[in-house]
């Protein structure tokens, strides 16, 4: 406790805490969190709570001000559940801590406000802080639209003192978007009963929750008469001067202008990557040119925090001992006394233009003489920066070398056009579904040459020269007695179809709710989304279902920058994965691999329970029957999904900001049947709707655990075969089906040679010359096995 400040009748007194074992080198208690200062020239405001974990005034190892973001943000995320939320920092003091806090739950947007006028940004919304030194603030996110969702919203301040700054911001955005959840994060709550009433009547009137969280809570003693006490102490030495003026060395940091540097202009969840190897890259440019034997205080410019403080823990990782602080708008009083936090002080002209002057608060490090390390961003090195009484001059002046390190300043137009993700495709430019069927979130790869003769690109495959992905095999086009029968399929399927339509999605329905949104895996799922789209519509005409198709690929995962896209458009967890059937569990394994590393590299949280029509597999929990039965939109290949080919993820044509690609073959459109596909399955949804109830009913009362019977059969055959991998083996009459039409097959089994439901399967086998062998025990009705061609 400063002896100064509790002399003068103010202190700081603890009431509440957390359990905070190994995040924090002490208690999490008001006094061990923050020590009493005095300021003046603010006559609202003559006192000053000094984080000792903030790294703003005090010089702070970045362990400990990391250690105390990651404690209030699992405070945040205990309030919050699962659910996604975005963050809002406070300017200047605690726009570092509400980046820490932002990560550490994986907020969807983490912004923080700001006082610096930012050419070309355009302003979301402004707020006023009373009792602060500078009191406007505003809201440049971009583009708007990144923080202007209905999540929860977090908002992070290094102290609360009456709430009154934290009403204002949150009455600000809630005029902009309402949310029914807020949640106050603060290093320690010193509001009085009074202050927590006003939250609650907030509450009320806004028709919102709002939870409060804070590593301690406590009271301020403030007497009255402070302002006057402060003014007549004596007057406190601002800008010491040593004997030996210091030296100045200047450093430029590399970083990407598409990345943010910070929260200024919001920084998004896709991100985050980015961000690290940027770090990485700034902090070994940094390094270089360090003694790793002395010393350095990193100091941020104000709000730029979050950025030197980790530049100052990466250097720290890397054996150089290293404190972390910045430079501040408040002044504050100065006393060279071994119990008062602010022991020296700067006060210089503003880099940037502004009329009021900026301070710094000890820069020092206790028994040696530390380098500092000003980071600062383009806007910020002025002339102002290096004139007599700025802030070099004033920092050289006490003695102190001082290395700046400068980066690119953030333009918001790069920024909004890096995060600009690309459109979905809609027919008739791209497809022939209608354009309110579904939204294709695909790259448009049509003028490339992308085919390959089956046999080469079977062998390039197997050879691990090629992935299959990175081609297209040429589309098989079958005779006339083929597409006769494909005919006969579809019309002896509909019902059996339009039945398991909708039972996979009522039951989507009754698990999931009304508020879905459809996403199926491209191609194969497509028309299945299509399909459970106008069923579900049909119910319920007033129903919005939107229905998108997105790319995912063996070995190499789902479309990341498709999810980007579904995350900035709907809430992810509405989001319902729609497929057509299953083999033995490959892409739902996949789905669940790629999703949960899609939520590990920082992502939005996505369901990976995947819906199928069929799955004979038994390899997920939502499906509309189990029957390995023929499925008509597996006989063709794009002619029966919409003119569209499979998916492509090449690294010559994919980049990191595109969606996966596919291939539009208008030039088949004389022979397509996508429509026909659909329009007859939809026709048979009357004749079985009274079915439905009691199929959704037997299915939810049923085990439906997935066992992988279907790949444990696999593997029995691949043995049996002496298969080398399990991906050679294709089982049910959808995979069969696929192997014939683009793979070099080896042999079909089959269980029953005269089975309705593949009938399409021996006449293709028959033109291609593939043997058909009997196999009365098969776990599926057949089996595609492809040769092995190396």
């Amino acid at each position: 406790m400063s002896g100064t400040a509790a002399r003068l009748g103010f202190e700081v007194h603890h009431e509440a805490g957390v359990e905070a074992a190994g995040a924090l080198p002490f208690p999490a208690t008001v006094p061990a969190l923050i020590e009493p200062g005095l300021r003046r020239g603010n006559p609202l405001r003559a006192h000053l709570l000094v984080s000792t974990v903030l790294g703003k005034h005090i010089p702070t190892d970045p362990a400990v001000v990391l250690g105390a973001g990651d404690l209030l943000g699992d405070l945040v995320r205990a309030r919050l559940g699962d659910g996604d939320a975005v963050v809002l920092g406070f300017a200047e003091t605690a726009t570092g801590l509400g980046h820490c806090v932002a990560a550490r739950i994986g907020a969807r947007c983490y912004l923080h406000s700001t006082r610096r006028a930012v050419p070309g940004a355009s302003t979301l919304a402004g707020f006023e802080e009373g009792h602060s030194h500078a009191t406007s603030h505003l809201l440049q996110p971009e583009p708007a639209g990144v923080f202007a969702e209905g999540l929860p919203l977090v908002l992070v301040d290094d102290e609360i003192s009456t709430g009154k700054t934290a009403l204002e911001a949150l009455r600000a955005l809630h005029r902009f978007a309402p949310r029914t959840h807020y949640v106050l994060a603060s290093l320690v709550d010193m509001r009085s009963r009074e202050d927590r009433a006003k939250v609650e009547a907030a509450a009320a009137e806004l028709g919102a929750r709002i939870d409060t969280v804070c590593l301690a809570a406590g009271r301020a003693e403030v007497p009255a008469d402070l302002p006057a006490a402060v003014a007549a102490l004596p007057e406190h030495r601002l800008n010491p001067v040593a004997e030996r003026r210091g030296s100045v060395a200047r450093v430029r940091l590399p970083w990407p202008a598409g990345v943010p540097e910070g929260g200024r202009h919001g920084f998004l969840r896709a991100d985050r990557a980015c961000f690290e190897e940027a770090l990485a890259a700034a902090a070994a440019e940094l390094r270089g040119g360090l003694d790793p034997a002395r010393p350095v205080v990193v100091i941020g410019h104000e709000e730029l925090m979050y950025l030197p403080l980790r530049l100052a823990g990466a250097l720290a990782a890397a054996g150089i001992p290293a404190r972390f602080q910045t430079t501040t708008r408040s002044p504050a009083y100065v006393l060279d006394e071994p119990d008062y936090p602010l022991r020296r002080g700067f006060r210089f002209t503003a880099p940037e233009p502004d009329d009021a002057p900026r301070y710094l608060y000890n820069a020092a490090w206790p028994g040696a003489d530390p380098l500092l390390v000003l980071v600062l961003d383009e806007p910020a090195e002025t002339p102002a920066l290096t004139a007599a009484g700025g802030l070099l001059d004033v920092l050289t002046a006490a003695g102190a070398d001082v290395l700046v390190a400068v980066l690119p300043g953030a333009d918001p137009g790069v920024l909004r056009a890096a995060r600009a993700l690309p459109e979905p495709l809609y027919g008739p430019d791209f497809g022939s579904y209608a354009a309110d069927e579904v939204a294709w979130l695909l790259k448009d790869l049509s003028a490339v040459d992308l085919e390959a003769d089956v046999a080469e690109r079977e062998r390039r495959i197997q050879a691990g020269v090629a992935h299959y992905a990175e081609s297209l095999p040429i589309e098989f086009q079958p005779d006339a007695a083929y597409r006769e029968l494909f005919e006969k399929v579809l019309a002896d399927s509909a019902e059996r179809l339009a039945l398991a339509v909708g039972t996979v999605a009522e039951l989507v329905v009754a698990e999931r709710g009304d508020d879905i949104v459809l996403a199926s895996l491209a191609r194969a799922g497509t028309p299945i989304g299509i399909l459970m789209r106008r069923w579900l519509q049909r119910r319920a005409p007033a129903l919005e279902v939107p229905h998108y198709a997105v790319s995912i690929v063996r070995d190499r995962g789902i479309d990341a920058v498709a999810l980007d896209y579904l995350a900035a458009h709907h809430d992810p967890a509405a989001v319902v994965f729609v497929d057509g059937w299953t083999g033995k569990g490959a892409i739902a394994r996949e789905l669940t691999a790629a999703l949960d590393a899609y939520r590990a590299a920082g992502g939005a949280r996505f369901d990976d329970e995947l819906a199928v029509l069929a799955d004979p597999g038994h390899c997920v929990r939502t499906f509309g029957t189990r029957d390995d039965f023929l499925i008509a939109s597996a006989c063709l290949n794009s002619t029966v999904s919409g003119l569209v080919s499979r998916t492509v993820l090449n690294a010559e044509l994919i980049g990191p900001r595109d969606f996966h690609g596919a291939k539009f073959y208008r030039e088949l459109a004389a022979d397509d049947v996508s429509g026909r596909l659909l329009d007859t399955v939809t026709a048979a949804f009357d004749t079985v709707r009274d079915r439905v109830p009691a199929e959704v009913a037997a299915v939810r009362a049923g085990d439906r655990t997935p066992t992988w019977t279907g790949w444990a059969s696999v593997e029995r055959v691949r043995a049996e075969y002496g298969i080398g991998t399990v991906n050679f083996v294709k089982p049910g009459v959808g995979e069969t089906t696929r192997v014939l039409l683009r793979r070099v097959p080896w042999r079909v089994l089959v269980r029953d040679l005269e089975a309705p439901e593949h009938a399409h399967i021996r006449m293709l086998a028959a033109a291609r010359g593939v043997p058909v062998e009997v196999v009365p025990d098969l776990a599926y009705s057949c089996m595609g096995l492809i040769k092995d061609v190396q």
